[in-house]
């Protein structure tokens, strides 16, 4: 790690508590770096690092000698150490075989801190929730991806809403990395013999509490011009470079983390663009001298493959001649593949729904022997998604499981939420926050205290929107129907619904414009006004999802909409966590049944922010009637992944619940100006969601469903693997 030029005696360990994001998820250890200097840690966006640099010496002596600052500092210090530890984890006392081994988690993106943009959706913050959560829990993971020197791309709209991808460089001494030093000295740790040429590639390790991500990077100088950018942006490039990315990803992570000296038990492999890893295992396991098909079986009982999206384009399939051109030089590494070769090539082809294509989740799913889904509702989906791999069985008994997605309450949950929960749930409630008997305590927690903390939050995210425009104006000179399309013209007093999502067309981001006029009716009612925030970005290919994001520009644009619907720009965790936090009302409407599951209604729920959503995805299971509203009718039972529904049946379902209910119920108000029927919606959302869609309940339910009866496996004599339960 790059160390600042300046650090007090009696400070010694804050960069080491800079360089591990357990900080991000500890209320505690965040007001350290605040207490420190608050306009800065504003200025850093919250990057304890970049701060460390920064700071001026003579506040860190100020801070030395400060008896409060120090006493502060060695409580932080005091929970870091024991989290560390993990001696008194969920996994040391209730899975002691678990906490004995290792489980190796693969993903090509993570969402752990806005300072580390390698990310671009829900895919990398649910990777980034499972690796923290796996750490409160003792559970010994380490983790494998990349190191995108440029990250995602940060996004700019202008004037006629088309939206600008710009690409920064991330400097590496001010975030949270530290470079893996080679076995031998150096920087190179690995390196793959492609079709024509040899790829060298680097590691930088990120810690998060106990685990620890392992992020490779090719651009060193011993590589061509062309490998150097291999990694340089997540997903970018054209199909090839896609398959190169997942080579390394699958085979030369698998070889990284042999180098490094890692025996994990379990493999768990987060979406298709991992699946090659389970191929260098097999590789593995036949030159340790098993045939194919035991190595087949040694490969299955160890491992875990995660699906995420029902939607075609979200799986990855490549031409089977470019996948030949470096099997065959995978081939020359592997002479005892020899006529199982064929076999191989097979077990990635799909031709039922992808044709001729090597496709990496049929792969992945006839190389894994514990297969999930990501929601209860994307179970089912899934198994009638890939049932064409097993012809034999009766769709309800296609052995995929699901388990339904969760989120890190520690990392999304605000400090306002934080400190009501302590106060009328326990001071312990963080470690207890997937018992449905803590959260019935909500009952106790006051409206007018609720209100409060509610009221606080929406006029931070006003607060960030209007400084977020206030700063394009400044620095960019845009113009003024841009700042007004910004956010500049929000109301903290008004309704606020909030839409965070990818801009893709199945998420429907435009739905809500369907009825134009009547929708200028809702917003610009004087006595119940109600204002829409839409964050999001395309993919950079995406075409008919910039121009979703173009229509609410100019949506935002119009006068007649009075500036009451905003559209953030680079929405990333950073803004996410406003957002999230800061609404009133959750909305989320894609095209049933294509939604997986959907995390961020999850978070806003824990930060008592009710959600108004298609019953798709995990909202399907978490609607009682009392925490939330739907938008029609569920999907029936069968119905095909790919069927189209009405957009018009949906958006008047959506204005149908806005003004008869919804609206209603936020401004029926005491004397005191508190929405008591509002607040029994809110509270009934925290108490529904928050044990039951958490990142806690997630991992325990992977440790024990999955890790576990994989570990165990792995250690019996090779035979044929278990089928995954379908609960």
């Amino acid at each position: 790690m790059a160390a600042p030029s300046y650090i007090p005696p009696a400070l010694a360990r804050l960069p080491e508590l800079a360089h591990n994001l357990w900080w991000s998820w500890h209320l505690e250890a965040r007001s350290l770096f605040l207490e420190l200097d608050a306009p800065l840690w504003v200025k850093t966006r919250h990057n304890p690092v970049a701060l460390l640099h920064e700071v001026a010496p003579e506040r860190l002596d100020q801070a030395a000698a400060d008896r409060h600052f120090l006493r502060h500092y060695a409580a932080v210090l005091e929970a870091f150490d024991a989290a560390l530890s993990g001696r008194d984890s969920w996994c040391a006392k209730r899975q002691p075989r678990l906490a004995s081994g290792l489980v190796a988690y693969f993903s090509a993106e993570y969402g752990l801190h806005g300072s580390l943009p390698f990310y671009a959706g829900g895919l990398g913050l649910l990777a980034g929730d499972h690796v923290k959560e796996a750490s409160d829990l003792g559970i010994p993971l380490v983790a494998v991806g990349f190191m995108y020197p440029q990250g995602y791309f940060h996004q700019h709209v202008n004037a006629d809403g088309r939206q600008e991808e710009h690409y920064e460089q991330v400097d590496r001494r001010r975030v949270a990395v530290e470079p893996v030093p080679a076995p031998g000295g150096g920087r190179e740790v690995l390196s793959l013999d492609l079709a024509d040429r040899r790829l060298h590639a680097a590691a930088w390790r990120v810690r998060a509490g106990r685990s620890e991500i392992y992020l490779m990077d090719t651009d060193l100088e011993t590589n061509a011009p062309w490998d150097r950018e291999l990694t340089g942006r997540l997903y970018g490039g054209d199909q090839e470079v896609r398959l190169l990315q997942e080579i390394l990803l699958g085979i030369g992570g698998h070889r990284l983390l042999r180098t490094l000296g890692f025996k994990p038990r379990v493999w768990h492999a987060n979406e298709g663009h991992t699946v090659l890893m389970m191929v260098e295992r097999l590789r593995e396991h036949m030159e340790a001298g098993l045939d194919f098909d035991r190595a087949l079986d040694a490969v299955r009982a160890s491992t875990v493959f995660t699906t995420h999206t029902p939607v075609p384009a979200g799986h990855d399939a490549f031409p089977f001649s470019m996948v030949e051109k470096y099997i065959r030089r995978l081939r020359e590494l592997w002479p005892s593949l020899g006529r199982d070769e064929e076999r191989l090539l097979a077990m990635a082809a799909h031709e039922e729904s992808w044709g001729s294509a090597f496709n990496m989740t049929a792969l992945g799913m006839r190389l894994s022997g514990y297969r999930n889904a990501v929601s209860r509702r994307h179970g089912t989906v899934a198994r009638r998604m890939w049932r064409g791999l097993w012809p034999e069985a009766q769709e309800s008994q296609v052995p995929i499981a699901h388990v339904t997605n969760g989120v890190h309450a520690p990392t999304w949950v605000a400090s306002e939420m934080n400190r009501l929960y302590r106060n009328f749930l326990g001071k312990d409630w963080v470690q207890r926050h997937d018992d449905p008997a803590l959260w019935a305590r909500a009952t106790k927690i006051h409206d007018d205290a609720l209100w409060k903390a509610r009221c606080e939050l929406k006029v931070k995210l006003c607060r960030f929107i209007k400084d977020r425009a206030r700063q394009r104006w400044a620095e960019d000179r845009v113009d003024p129907g841009q700042v007004v399309a910004f956010g500049a013209l929000l109301d903290p007093q008004a309704l606020t619904i909030g839409f965070g999502r990818r801009f893709a067309t199945y998420k429907r981001a435009t739905l809500l414009l369907h009825d134009a006029a009547r929708l200028k009716a809702i917003v610009n009612d004087l006595r119940r006004p109600v204002q829409i925030v839409f964050a999001g970005k395309a993919h950079p290919a995406d075409e008919p999802g910039k121009q979703l994001i173009r229509a609410i520009f100019h949506a935002a644009r119009d006068p007649e909409f009075a500036g009451r619907i905003a559209f953030i720009e680079d929405h990333d965790m950073h803004a996410a966590r406003y957002l999230l936090q800061g609404v009133d009302l959750w909305l989320n409407n894609p095209r049933p049944p294509l939604e997986a599951s959907g995390t961020s209604g999850m978070k806003a729920a824990l930060n008592g922010v009710p959600s108004l959503s298609i019953l798709d995805g995990w909202w399907i299971e978490a609607y009682d009637g009392t925490n939330g509203w739907a938008i029609g009718n569920p999907p029936a039972e069968g119905a095909d992944p790919g069927a189209e529904t009405s957009d018009a049946q949906d958006a008047e379902a959506l204005y149908r619940a806005l003004e008869e209910t919804i609206i209603p119920l936020f401004y029926e108000r005491t004397r005191e100006g508190i929405p008591h029927g509002w607040l029994q919606v809110v509270r009934r959302a925290i108490q529904s969601v928050g044990p039951r869609f958490c990142a806690r309940r997630m991992v325990k339910e992977y440790a024990t469903r999955f890790y576990v009866p994989a570990m165990e496996q792995s250690e019996r004599p090779v035979m044929s693997h278990a089928k995954p339960d379908l609960r």
